[in-house]
């Protein structure tokens, strides 16, 4: 019997895929010429990354052609939600995308991957990252909807993702390298809260990447040099390829299609290098066998051998691309002193040292990494929110242990530069030149190989098999017989030499199989056209057009749910507290309906039991809220809300559709609900009471939605904070403690009131939940007042209004003056003023307003 050792080291480990991103020609090409094994692009519209250059619908089918003949995959991204009347412009689209023969869409919205699959019975689809899958309930979710593969949520560790890949039959995707997005992703409202620029529409405005004063128990809290305190670094995953390989992850993805082709060309090489060499060492039957030589690209100007390049080259290339520091994020489990170092959120580039001497329009420094002539400098003061002074350097002269620097004339205000500034290399020419040979010209630069197997004897054909990596084979033969070789029969090296002559073309000859018997011989001009003829038979059936099946004779229309008659009841008040000061004081009103998130589980049995002690006949009903995200093994918290023995539960994620499924339910906002076809599968699947439709939709939307549904089906948040950042980054535990993760930090989040100022003063919430996940709350509430009677008028009778931090008497006035709008007794607009004038709420029309033509500013 083999030893344990023996049968680890013969463990076969699939090869993961290397997803590139591509926001244009250029950068595809830099991906193509780098190694990578499939990009992402997206179109003109309906992708997440709208301020790309994009490709367009026109693009697709010589783009796909390229792409498939360099044996590379192309995905196209529809990763935003849909609205209603988006919904028939998205099914062209749709039928423009397959018919193209595209590789797979990468998709956000539930509702169109129900179209998708309407549409076509096998097209691949990938569950978009803003999906918010963290679990394997999330995994068979999206398994449900007909995806094919899932891009897993950021925050997931490589413990996690274990997990969740023996527990689930779907392929997985990770990100493994770029830039880390604070908020879960499909769960940040914030550039849709401040300015109308919605994140799951593509227009991110990068609010994390600002500064923010950090407010404890009102007070500042002096944080020296750190004020980007929600900008984590950029995510490396390159020290843990090994275990990202083991734990089974299908395809590693890297961010970027806002980034120029240099970077894409850069990091795509240092990991396409990388994730050969992981595969190597994890596939050798034994660890003293020497490592192979890399298949493929090796006519690339950026290998590494060639350079010379020593220890810690990849680092320094990954920080050149682009480098807000670099960190394994949450791959290794949460450490919240390291993720978010809060010093600046914008590019560095490589650290160089201090400056320690300014004299006669020179800097002296010492030096901790490499600079010469011509690279890029800044000079960071700890001020990176202003300018800051930079320029190209002029010489470098050595001077003991340390260099003296110059710059060309008038290219630095020296005046700006200080003693101690801290030096950061922000370009080098030499690398971006090389960058851009390794995609430059018409010829392929990485080859993907062949295997040829010959066959042959004197008086019969020569006969060549030549199979690729994507499983094709063709058979060509020679267009004369062998004849006996009296002098220099055909061997294998002469073999190779002649068919390995493959300069510009997508191939390199991988292994070559002789099977000639005798010795034979026939003439070089022969071999040529043999390889020619090889050559083109493969190119051509690359490019064949994948056929997937596109149904003609289908319509949106047998999707869209039947339409019913409005409700003829009186319209309803449902009001979610976050204390228990805040229930009280909610219940006194009278209200009927109550809603609790509260940040520890267990008081709700405490809740319920305050309103079922209150003695009103009818009994008020009492809903509870389980945190946001579930991520495996976090049951125990589902659980603990599911002992209060609550009425409902207001459930914000595929784990707890799951859970709670035997119980009453309203799903929340969180599942982003933004058109019929969504809300229906909703209904369909899971019986849910109600659904909150997505914070995304304005009210023009919002009306839509309710025409094109059955308005039962729905109930609007009239009145919040929003939410605007839901990130597992703990900023209790990296600001206010020493510690790296609940098990060490000490709970501040119980012991302290904590708000976020941002550049204008205006003052956020800060809350954790049961998790340790954070949430930032707008701290201006807003009110979609105004719109209430339109909706009444379209069958909507439920109505929510949520508090975070309001006093008992805030909550009460509140409750009154929308209890008086329900009925009639007052308009939106006499509430809005009267809300901002007695209570000082600070309230504004809120998420329900018509946004401007471009994303501006909420009307």
């Amino acid at each position: 019997m083999k030893s344990d050792r023996t049968q680890n080291l013969q463990t076969c480990f699939q090869r993961p895929e290397l997803l590139a991103p591509a926001g244009n020609w250029e950068c595809a090409k830099a991906a193509v010429e780098n190694g990578a094994d499939a990009i992402y692009f997206g179109l003109d519209r309906f992708n997440a990354r709208m301020r790309a250059q994009n490709f367009t619908e026109a693009d697709l089918p010589q783009l796909m052609q390229f792409l498939h003949l360099r044996g590379v995959k192309g995905y196209v991204t529809v990763n935003t939600l849909i609205f209603p009347k988006e919904l028939t412009d998205a099914q062209q689209y749709l039928r423009t995308i397959i018919a193209a023969g595209v590789d797979a869409v990468i998709v956000q919205d539930v509702g169109i991957c129900r179209l998708i699959r309407h549409l076509s019975p096998d097209f691949p689809i990938h569950a978009s990252t803003q999906m918010t899958i963290t679990s394997a309930a999330g995994v068979e979710f999206a398994k449900s909807l007909g995806c094919q593969l899932v891009v897993l949520a950021r925050e997931c560790s490589i413990k996690e993702i274990q997990k969740i890949q023996q527990a689930t039959t779907l392929p997985l995707e990770v990100f493994v390298h770029g830039a880390l997005c604070v908020a879960y992703s499909g769960q940040c409202l914030t550039s849709e809260a401040l300015g109308g620029r919605s994140a799951n529409r593509g227009e991110c405005a990068q609010a994390c990447r600002m500064p923010y004063d950090l407010i404890v128990d009102g007070e500042i809290v002096d944080l020296p040099e750190r004020k980007y305190l929600l900008s984590p670094q950029d995510l490396a995953g390159l020290e843990v390829l090994p275990d990202l390989v083991k734990a089974g992850v299908t395809s590693l993805k890297i961010e970027g299609r806002l980034k120029a082709p240099e970077y894409v060309a850069n990091v795509t090489r240092v990991y396409r290098e990388a994730l050969d060499k992981v595969m190597a060492e994890l596939e050798r039957p034994n660890p003293l066998t020497p490592l192979p030589r890399r298949e493929g690209g090796s006519r690339t100007p950026l290998s590494a051998s060639e350079r010379g390049w020593g220890k810690g080259q990849e680092q320094y290339n990954l920080e050149m691309a682009f480098s807000r520091g670099l960190y394994t994020g949450w791959f290794n489990g949460i450490n919240n002193q390291e993720l978010v170092h809060a010093r600046f959120g914008k590019k560095r580039g490589v650290y160089l040292g201090e400056v320690t001497r300014i004299r006669n329009e020179q800097v002296t420094m010492k030096l901790e990494a490499p600079v010469k002539p011509g690279d890029g400098i800044v000079f960071d003061c700890g001020h990176p929110e202003g300018k800051e002074e930079g320029g190209r350097v002029y010489t470098v002269t050595q001077k003991g242990q340390e260099v003296v620097l110059t710059f060309g004339k008038d290219n630095l205000n020296f005046q700006r530069v200080h003693i101690g500034d801290k030096v950061w290399k922000t370009s080098d020419p030499e690398l971006d030149k090389q960058l851009r040979q390794s995609f430059a010209g018409e010829n392929p630069q990485f080859q993907r190989p062949i295997a040829l197997e010959i066959y042959g004897e004197v008086g019969e054909l020569l006969m060549a098999i030549a199979r690729d990596e994507l499983g094709n084979i063709v058979q060509v033969e020679s267009a004369i017989a062998l004849a006996e070789a009296h002098t220099k029969p055909l061997d294998t090296d002469r073999l190779q030499e002649q068919f390995g002559r493959l300069g510009n073309t997508p191939f390199c000859l991988g292994t070559l199989t002789n099977h000639l018997n005798g010795a034979v011989m026939v003439p070089v001009s022969e071999l040529n056209r043999m390889r020619r003829e090889i050559v083109a038979q493969l190119e051509a059936l690359r490019t064949q057009p994948k056929r997937w099946e596109l149904r003609s004779n289908i319509s949106l229309q047998d999707l869209l749910p039947a339409k019913s008659s409005s409700s003829p009841a009186s319209p309803s008040l449902i009001v979610l507290v976050r204390n228990l000061k805040q229930l009280q004081a909610a219940l006194n009103t009278g209200v009927e309906t109550l809603y609790c998130e509260f940040e520890d589980p267990r008081a709700y049995r405490q809740a319920v039991q305050l309103v079922r002690a209150n003695g009103r006949s009818p009994l008020p009903q009492i809903w509870v809220a389980p945190p946001r995200i579930t991520k495996p093994g976090e049951n125990w918290i589902l659980q603990q809300v599911q002992t209060a023995n609550a009425d409902g539960y207001l459930v914000r994620n595929y784990d707890q559709l799951q859970f709670f499924g035997a119980d009453k339910c309203v799903g929340d906002f969180s599942l982003n609900v933004a058109n019929a076809l969504t809300a229906d599968y909703f209904q369909q699947h899971f019986g849910l009471e109600r659904l909150t439709p997505s914070y995304d939709l304005n009210i023009a939307q919002l009306e839509d939605l309710l025409s094109s549904c059955p308005p039962q089906w729905f109930e609007v948040t009239i009145h919040q904070h929003i939410p605007m950042f839901h990130m597992e980054h703990c900023v209790f535990c990296a600001f206010l403690s020493e510690g790296i993760d609940y098990t060490n930090c000490g709970r501040p989040c119980e012991k302290h009131e904590v708000k976020l100022r941002d550049r204008v003063g205006s003052e956020h919430v800060l809350q954790a939940d049961a998790g340790c996940r954070n949430t930032v709350f707008n701290g201006t509430a807003q009110t979609g007042a105004e719109y209430v009677q339109r909706l009444i008028e379209l069958g909507l009778r439920h109505f929510r209004i949520e508090f975070v931090n309001e006093t008992p008497e805030q909550v009460t006035k509140t409750i009154q003056r929308y209890r008086q709008l329900l009925q009639g007794e007052i308009s939106g607009s006499q509430l809005w003023r009267e809300l901002k004038l007695q209570n000082q709420l600070g309230v504004t029309r809120g998420p329900l307003g018509l946004s401007t033509v471009g994303g501006g500013r909420k009307l």
